[in-house]
């Protein structure tokens, strides 16, 4: 598991650095090493595909024949010369002029900073898209800094493939030391989890993918590991367009495109500004839209907006300044305008959006009536890395079937998450597919949904019913922490960590057996073999319009006021019973607090004792 925050206090450590040594704005320093995690990270991702490249690779006079650009392309990665690898670079002796090193122009270079520039030339010459996007200014910093921030950033944490730990690096950027850049309100990266719930839902397969706020590129990565995974080539299947107005998020989403092997079409400043522009001319052609807009943006020009159309339900509210005051829903009005007969969206919005009033209720209420509104997510408190705002997950399906054409899926997913500090929070790896159970099932996928089933099995190496397993996983903890204890008691003193040490591995593993246990429970306890039903508290399958519902029983949306809040349909699940009488409880809490106050005034009375004592 990636050690994020060791690395965070190591970008800092290199911020520093940059800020003592240098003279540079944060504009001028965010970038640069930002250049050397991408150069890191696309080095950690090259070696790994240069392994499965290797794997049975055809040889010649017993020489193993030696890996091309081309066998990269297949693998959709990055191919690096050896000069713009890490390792190379790393390696270099400290007087770069002994090394007589030329650059691509044959020139000969004296300092680290001319190559690690060459470096960067040399992966742009890999990459159509990174042409004038990878930094090269790195001249401007002494050898003494650059070498120290390759050492800072050769970090083991970067090997770990798969998540878009650039874009969560690039934030911590933003926030931490270049607030600056940030100025634009709503400026943050996408959790992954939150992503990954997006992605997973939509299953794209092929065709136009667009974000008209594509920030560092989050959706295209985990779109593009979906496609992969389901054994396609994502450059091959899918069109990656991105509008992203700060020039510095869309650099960072090209860099981080190419790391992955993606190609793309991103584009940035004034033209991508997605209030006013259609950059890319995609309204009405999207097979998939998938976005993390900025929330509740204010002071947005009305007739630019109309001019630039994609307006299918009118214009939201507009002041007397004749400016829209909040976003939202523009931004969800394009969403929807973008797709094509059969294009499905998923995006990320304020919470507050859902229940909104005013003309958002009649943009609601039109876009509800589609019948293309296809499922609501609430997410709960800090899942955003620097903000605790709850939020919700929109869902559109334009080719919905004839069994859900006229329904909408609210799930309350606001108390089912990990916490993974105390001010962050995320789905699991079996939380995000129990939550996509529910859409499967919902959907009518029954197979999806007992495919998973057999996962939990596998994992567990048991087809015992969950709650069994849960019982002898327990068992096997308690166990096991009883052996420990006695185990380090008996040890040497010199041995005791280390003993203490094996066992917190050996007592690690069987907790995230149990953790595992636990959701596959969760699921099975509510929809058993796979059939979909209402879960008091957690999900709801409502009617769109009182038309729709007819005689049938259940709520429609626009008896709710054509609320799209989750919350108020799927109600509140009971507490459970835990035994305890309240009464009773109550009276020995209150002995607790008389004996605690005791406590305290006897110890303020010796204290101010104390004090007279010492003539104070």
């Amino acid at each position: 598991m990636i050690n994020i925050r060791k690395l965070e206090n190591d970008l800092w450590e290199s911020a520093d650095l940059l800020r003592s040594g240098s003279n540079l704005t944060s504009y001028q320093y965010c970038m640069p090493v930002l250049g050397l995690i991408f150069l890191r990270y696309a080095y950690s991702r090259f070696k790994m595909v240069e392994a499965e490249i290797l794997k049975g690779r055809p040889s010649r006079n017993g020489r193993v024949m030696p890996v091309e650009a081309s066998d990269f392309a297949a693998k959709s990665a990055l191919y690096l010369p050896k000069e713009a690898q890490y390792d190379y670079i790393l390696n270099l002796p400290q007087d770069i002029s002994s090394a007589n090193l030329v650059n691509k122009d044959n020139h000969v270079m004296t300092s680290l900073g001319e190559v690690v520039n060459n470096a960067m030339s040399l992966i742009e010459d890999q990459s159509e898209q990174l042409v004038g996007v990878l930094p090269k200014s790195y001249a401007d910093f002494s050898d003494e800094i650059l070498s120290e921030l390759l050492r800072i950033f050769n970090n083991s944490a970067l090997d770990e493939i798969g998540g878009d730990i650039i874009g969560r690096i690039y934030e911590y950027f933003l926030n931490k030391f270049a607030k600056s850049i940030a100025s634009d309100d709503g400026v943050f990266f996408t959790p992954k989890s939150l992503v990954k719930m997006i992605v997973n839902i939509l299953e794209p397969k092929n065709g136009i993918l667009f974000d008209p706020a594509c920030g560092s590129g989050g959706m295209f990565i985990q779109s593009g590991d979906f496609v992969n995974a389901a054994g396609m080539n994502a450059n091959s299947m899918m069109t990656f367009y991105g509008q992203e107005k700060v020039e510095y998020n869309a650099q960072l989403c090209l860099m981080n495109m190419a790391v992955h092997g993606l190609t793309g079409v991103i584009k940035s400043g004034d033209e991508a500004n997605s209030f006013y522009s259609d950059a890319h001319n995609l309204d009405g052609r999207c097979d998939y839209v998938m976005a993390n807009p900025p929330f509740n943006v204010d002071k947005v020009k009305a007739e630019s907006c109309e001019s630039a159309k994609r307006l299918p339900f009118d214009m939201p509210s507009v002041n007397k300044n004749k400016e829209v005051g909040n976003a939202n829903y523009l931004w969800i009005s394009y969403f929807y305008s973008y797709l094509n007969e059969k294009g499905r969206a998923g995006f990320v919005m304020a919470s507050s959006a859902t229940d909104s009033g005013g003309k958002d209720k009649d943009i609601r209420e039109s876009l509800v009536k589609t019948g293309d509104v296809d499922a609501m997510i609430s997410v709960g408190n800090n899942f955003f890395y620097t903000l605790s705002l709850p939020c919700s997950l929109w869902f559109f399906d334009k080719n919905k079937s004839n069994e859900t054409k006229n329904k909408v899926l609210f799930i309350d997913a606001r108390n089912y998450y990990t916490v993974v500090d105390r001010t962050l929070n995320e789905w699991s790896y079996w939380q995000l597919k129990n939550i996509n159970a529910i859409v499967w099932l919902y959907r009518g996928e029954i197979d999806k949904y007992r495919a998973l089933l057999d996962e939990y099995k596998v994992a567990l190496a048991s087809t015992k019913p969950f709650s069994e397993q849960i019982h002898e996983i327990s068992q096997e903890i308690n166990s096991l922490r009883a052996k420990a204890k006695e185990a380090v008691e008996a040890a040497q003193k010199r041995e005791k960590k280390r003993v203490q040490e094996e066992y917190d591995a050996r007592l690690a593993k069987f907790s995230e057996k149990l953790t595992t246990a636990r959701e596959a429970n969760w699921l099975y306890e509510k929809f058993k073999d796979g059939v979909y039903q209402d879960v008091l508290g957690l999900c709801k399958v409502a009617y769109t319009t009182k038309a729709a519902q007819g005689d049938d029983e259940g709520v429609s949306i626009e008896e709710k006021g054509w609320s799209l809040t989750p919350g108020a349909y799927v109600g509140v699940a009971p507490i459970e019973d835990d035994g305890v009488n309240f009464e009773e409880r109550m009276i020995e809490i209150h002995r607790e607090l008389l004996s605690l106050q005791a406590e305290s005034n006897l110890l303020m009375d010796t204290i101010s004792q104390n004090l007279k004592e010492m003539g104070l």
